[in-house]
C-alpha cells in the first residue's frame, strides 16, 4: 500500500466514522466510495458488507474494480452499491468520492414531486448542481448504470428519488462537505413544511 492509499483510507474511515455521529447510518444499507489513483480501470475503496458505519476501518476498506472484482480485503460489498459507486466512478473522473444516504430528510424529500425547494441559502447552493433520478427498486441491475450518470450529469449531487442522497467530489472531504448541506437544506425543506404545511410539497 502506498502512501495516497494510506491517506485515502483514513479520510475515507472518517467520513464513515463522522457519518456514524451525525446519524446519517441506516444500519448496513448506504455506502461511501473513494477512487485508487492510476491509470486504467477505476479501482475504489467501500466499506465492507455486514459492518456498522463506526466499525468501519482504514485497514478493513475493501478495493473493488469497475467489473466488480473485490481486488484487496476479506469481504463481500453490497451489490446495489456497487452499481450506483461504480456507475459515477466510471464516468466520473472529477469525481474521486461518492457518497450515499438513506437519511430520514432526505428520504422525505426524495419522496416529494417537488424535489428540494429554493427555500433558503443553503438550498440555494444546489440550484442548477442537483439532478434528479427516477426509482427503479434495489440498484441490483449493472444496465441502471447509464441512467444514473444521466441523471447525475456533471452536477455536484443527486437525489435518488423515493431513495435517497448522493453526493460526489473532488476528494472525501468535498463529497462530505456537499452531502451536509444537502442533508441540512433537507432537513430545513422538512422542519419547513411541518410549521407551514406547504402546499407545493406533494408525495410521489
Amino acid at each position: 500500500m502506498n502512501a495516497q492509499e494510506q491517506k485515502l483510507r483514513i479520510d475515507l474511515a472518517a467520513a464513515y466514522r463522522l457519518a456514524a455521529m451525525f446519524g446519517w447510518e441506516d444500519t448496513l444499507y448506504t455506502h461511501f466510495s473513494v477512487r485508487l489513483p492510476g491509470d486504467g480501470e477505476p479501482r475504489f475503496l467501500i466499506n465492507p458488507f455486514g459492518l456498522m458505519f463506526d466499525e468501519i476501518t482504514a485497514s478493513n476498506l475493501i478495493v473493488v474494480d469497475a467489473k466488480g472484482e473485490i481486488i484487496s480485503g476479506d469481504a463481500k460489498y453490497n451489490p446495489a452499491g456497487f452499481t450506483i459507486h461504480s456507475a459515477v466512478h466510471t464516468a466520473r473522473d472529477d469525481a474521486h468520492c461518492v457518497i450515499h444516504t438513506h437519511t430520514l430528510a432526505g428520504m422525505a424529500v426524495a419522496a416529494c414531486e417537488s424535489g428540494l425547494l429554493n427555500l433558503n441559502q443553503i438550498s440555494a447552493e444546489f440550484h442548477e448542481q442537483l439532478g434528479y433520478h427516477d426509482y427503479e427498486g434495489v440498484a441490483f441491475n449493472l444496465e441502471e448504470r447509464v441512467r444514473i450518470q444521466a441523471s447525475l450529469g456533471e452536477n455536484m449531487a443527486l437525489i435518488l428519488k423515493n431513495h435517497g442522497l448522493l453526493s460526489v467530489g473532488e476528494t472525501v472531504a468535498d463529497a462530505f462537505q456537499v452531502m451536509f448541506y444537502l442533508n441540512k437544506a433537507c432537513e430545513i425543506q422538512l422542519a419547513t413544511g411541518q410549521m407551514s404545511g406547504i402546499s407545493s410539497i406533494q408525495v410521489i
